[in-house]
């Protein structure tokens, strides 16, 4: 029995520091990327809609 992916939700300000992360770990057969948030309103909004496992969050929003 395989255990689930771990589901991540990506926020930062950056579209391509978003995209490089994606890039990353979307090659991780381990990890699930369930979304990505532009802001730290969104990021709040998504995960109580995506429910993701790990928030990887930037710590300072433009």
């Amino acid at each position: 029995m395989t255990a689930a992916p771990l589901r991540l939700l990506i926020a930062d300000d950056h579209a391509v520091v978003r995209a490089g992360l994606r890039a990353l770990l979307e090659g991780e057969p381990d990890l699930a990327v369930a979304g990505e948030a532009g802001s730290a309103e969104d990021a709040v909004r998504l995960t109580a809609a995506l429910l993701p496992d790990v928030v990887l969050m930037d710590l300072r929003f433009a």
